[in-house]
């Protein structure tokens, strides 16, 4: 029990910052409590007590414990010194044991040391003897010639000299190093005189083993031995080459540089045959003799240009060519000869078993004349541009191979290969980046002039007289492929050789795009194959009377025809489609135009009933199901599935409206503002004239009922302005019936007037559709005729027509007013016209290939067209 609260508040006490002031205003908080005073007194007095007392009590325990802690420290001082002791003893025993030791062994160490003297001694001696003999017996050889058995014992004798070289302070050995000093020199003398005896006295077939065994010796020399021999032999062989072909001489003259190197291929036959068995292989003495023959023609070859242009004379560029051609040729002959071994790659790079001494470029004497040779250069490509259009995608007696090129590709990239390496022999500076934008130019018209050429459909009057077979389509795609890679490897070898301050002008960039453009069209010109395979079946599709059927079936009788030809032409296609990405955007284009056709001949079978409309809703279906089967694999790839669904998706809503009775009118304006949802009268007068709706009241009615349904606050804010669907059927009329013309005008006239020259050839890939006055912007021009012809936009849907005379109509995004087909158009791609249209062709060519690009890029990479360093497909097979 507390007395007023005093046992609660003896912690108090305990507070730093204590105020007994205020600790008894907290006790005696009432003037009544006063009476317990003296109680109070006494319960602080205790508890002073009990204070005093716990205070001795630990102060007498901490004496005990400095007590005790003095103790232990006096106790550890002593085993420490104890312990120094101890080492000190055992530090003392050690050093005692070890003077013992060294005392008991050194007798053995006295005369392992004698052992050793001993031998070494004795190997000197015995090394010394040898060196005797065999200095003895190396002079007798000498005198006999016996040069195989001089050659080893001369290598051994060199050996043993190289031990005695810290010995050569004793007199005996210094005598005897000048001896064998002496008699390499005399063996070396012996060996270049026997050398020009013979060569003087033409003994070298009757005496080569002869001189091969001197060549051992002279090997055994050293390098300094060896350089002079073979520097002998290419003077002695090149004397009378100097002496004939003088540059002050008649026959040192350019119009004779044919025999300058016909003497030269003469001595090397002669090499070949006599003085090649001489020499030893590792000397590479005929390479070294042509290095020497290389420098000094070059040397003529500047002196006599210098005075063909002193005092303002003019070379005969005629003759300069054909100097520079021939020199070249033989380069590049001397290069096949000695370096088709050692040579890692074709460029310059060298692997380490190629010789230090590299061949003298005889062409850098023509540098300064090198603009002549790179307009002799581009003659020879556009020679070769009009040689290869003429040409067949492969010969007629091979077999087609679905990984194959066109021969000419290898071709034309070999004939790039070898110029640029003659030329960055010459030059790597403006003369290279001339030659780079040559390779540019005909890259160019390599690309629209044979690679383009070969995937047109050529139109002769108002039918194609030729359409690209599939084997050609294949071929062309494998070619622009490779041509892709192989534009981009020549650029980077260019700028890893071109000199800095050109590197950034080299851009073969745009030539690339333009190869992948042409990969973009062969992949079109593949859909267009299945395209002309199914116009049969869409043929039927318009003659079947949708406005009849009352009753629907599983599907119309042009459906299973058409699913046939998709499954069978695909299949085919797929099979030659080595790589996956092509393989993928083949299908992905024919999936769009698949959908858009099918969508436009929808508008061409006006009037459809609701039963129709039911019908072709599931025909949708089933050719759904058939494209969603033409990629390989169980369950095919899920992006491609997606894809399929939104383009047959979107014909969804317009069936869903064509099903809806106009009975009672409310009925259809709330189907169309539900599935097609937008805000344009013209785009719901097309479902009415699609529905065959005739009378004119019943038409107005609509229309007025459509416009107030549509503005209502229902709807807003939910409606579009034009729905795309039915935005891109222009072909259907959107009048009132009683206006409503058969005949066309504006840009419907003029694809009508495309789709009179067959199966829709104008609006395919052909050159021959490329007139001479079209806009060539990409927008609107030939770019757009290439890229639409298979786009995603809804095609158009021709004038009202006889079915049976009825064909798919063209896509409404090729929009080409006054498009007609000239003569003059073929020339210009073909580069015989002005190039104005030539070069729109490739910008267009080039924005294609980015979209391309862009768009195999989500196929999960291009393969050796990304940026992955991953391993790329092997180049195709080189079948030249």
């Amino acid at each position: 029990m507390s007395v007023n609260g005093l046992n609660e508040d003896l912690d108090y006490l305990d507070a730093d910052d204590y105020d007994p002031v205020d600790h008894l205003n907290e006790i005696f908080t009432h003037p009544s409590i006063l009476s317990s005073v003296g109680r109070t007194y006494e319960v602080l007095t205790s508890y002073q007590d009990d204070l005093e007392d716990e205070i001795d009590l630990l102060e007498e325990a901490q004496n005990r414990a400095n007590a005790e802690c003095l103790a232990r420290m006096e106790a550890s001082k002593a085993e420490l010194a104890e312990l120094f002791k101890r080492i000190d003893g055992v530090r003392e025993r050690a050093l005692r044991t070890e003077r013992n030791i060294t005392e008991m062994t050194a007798d053995i160490k006295q005369l392992d040391n004698t052992k050793k003297n001993l031998t070494l001694s004795m190997t000197a001696l015995k090394r010394l003897q040898m060196l005797t003999t065999a200095y003895e017996q190396l002079r007798a050889l000498i005198k006999t010639k016996q040069y195989r058995e001089c050659a080893q014992l001369l290598q051994a004798v060199i050996q043993l000299m190289a031990y005695f070289k810290s010995y050569r302070s004793i007199e005996q050995i210094a005598a005897l190093n000048r001896n064998v000093s002496e008699l390499q020199r005399e063996l070396l003398e012996q060996v270049c005189e026997d050398f020009e005896i013979i060569f003087a006295k033409e003994e070298v077939l009757q005496k080569q083993g002869l001189l091969h065994e001197s060549c051992l010796v002279v090997d055994a020399l050293g390098d300094a031995a060896r350089s002079r021999l073979i520097t002998w032999y290419c003077n002695t062989e090149l004397r009378q080459y100097r002496t004939i072909f003088r540059s002050d001489q008649e026959a040192g003259s350019l119009d004779n540089i044919d025999r300058r190197y016909a003497w030269f291929r003469k001595t090397m036959k002669t090499y070949d045959e006599e003085h090649a068995a001489i020499f030893l292989q590792h000397w590479h003495v005929g390479e070294i003799l042509a290095h020497v023959f290389a420098q000094g023609t070059r040397e003529d070859f500047k002196a006599i240009l210098s005075r063909s242009t002193r005092g303002g004379q003019t070379l005969d560029v005629r003759l300069l060519l054909a100097c520079l051609q021939q020199t070249l040729d033989f380069e590049h002959s001397l290069e096949r000869r000695f370096n088709n071994t050692s040579r890692t790659s074709t460029d310059t790079t060298t692997s380490a078993t190629e010789p230090t001494n590299q061949l003298v470029s005889i062409s850098e004497a023509f540098e300064p004349y090198l603009e002549l040779w790179i307009d002799q250069q581009d003659k020879e490509l556009a020679r070769l541009m009009s040689e290869y259009k003429s040409r067949p995608t492969r010969p007629p007696d091979e077999e087609f191979n679905a990984e194959h090129v066109i021969p000419s590709s290898t071709e034309l990239i070999k004939f790039y290969q070898l110029s640029f390496n003659q030329c960055a022999k010459l030059s790597t500076g403006q003369p290279l980046l001339d030659l780079t934008r040559v390779f540019g130019k005909y890259l160019e018209q390599y690309s629209q002039q044979v690679l383009l050429f070969y995937i047109s459909e050529k139109p002769s009057g108002s039918t194609p007289s030729r359409v690209p077979t599939i084997e050609d389509i294949i071929l062309t795609l494998n070619t622009a492929d490779y041509c892709y890679n192989t534009s981009n490897q020549l650029e980077e070898k260019i700028k890893s050789r071109i000199d800095d301050q050109y590197r950034v002008q080299v851009d073969l960039q745009s030539q690339a795009d333009a190869f992948m453009g042409i990969a973009s069209a062969a992949v079109r010109g593949l859909v267009r194959r299945v395209e002309v395979d199914l116009e049969p079946s869409w043929r039927e599709m318009r003659n079947t009377n949708f406005g009849r059927i009352e009753v629907c079936e599983n599907n119309s009788s042009y459906i299973p025809g058409l699913q046939r030809k998709i499954k069978d032409r695909t299949s085919s296609i797929l099979q030659s489609l080595h790589k996956q990405q092509y393989a993928r955007a083949f299908a992905d284009n024919l999936v769009e135009l698949l959908s858009n056709t099918y969508l436009a001949n929808i508008g061409q079978c006006r009037p459809i009933s609701e039963a129709g409309a039911e019908q072709m809703l599931l025909d949708t279906h089933e050719i759904k199901r058939t494209l969603s089967q033409i990629l390989p694999g169980n369950p095919p790839p899920a992006a491609f599935l997606k894809r399929v669904n939104a383009a047959m998706g979107k014909i969804e809503p317009l069936l869903k409206t064509l099903q809806v009775n106009p009975s009672p009118p409310e009925a259809l304006v709330q189907a169309y503002l539900v599935h097609i949802a937008d805000l344009s009268d013209n785009n719901f007068k097309k479902i009415l004239e699609m529905k065959g709706i005739k009378n004119r009241s019943e038409y107005a009615q609509l229309v007025e009922l459509y416009q107030m349904h549509k503005l209502s606050p229902r709807y807003q804010g939910s409606l579009v302005e034009r729905s795309p669907v039915l935005s891109s059927l222009n072909g259907v009329p959107s009048g009132n019936p009683s206006q409503t013309s058969n005949t066309p005008s504006g840009g419907a006239a003029a694809l009508q007037n495309l789709s009179a020259l067959g199966n829709s050839a104008a609006a395919s890939l052909s050159t021959a559709n490329l007139p001479g006055n079209i806009n060539m912007k990409f927008a609107d021009g030939i770019g757009s005729a290439l890229m639409d012809r298979f786009s995603s936009a809804t095609p158009g849907l021709g004038a009202p027509s006889p079915r049976e005379d009825a064909q798919s109509p063209p896509p409404s995004s090729l929009n080409i007013p006054n498009l007609t087909v000239t003569p003059a158009v073929v020339e210009n791609v073909n580069g015989d016209g002005d190039g104005d249209t030539g070069t729109k062709l490739n910008e267009n060519l080039k924005n294609i290939g980015k979209f391309f690009k862009r768009d195999l890029g989500s196929f999960g990479g291009i393969g050796r067209f990304g940026g992955s360093k991953s391993a790329s497909p092997a180049p195709p097979e080189d079948r030249t």
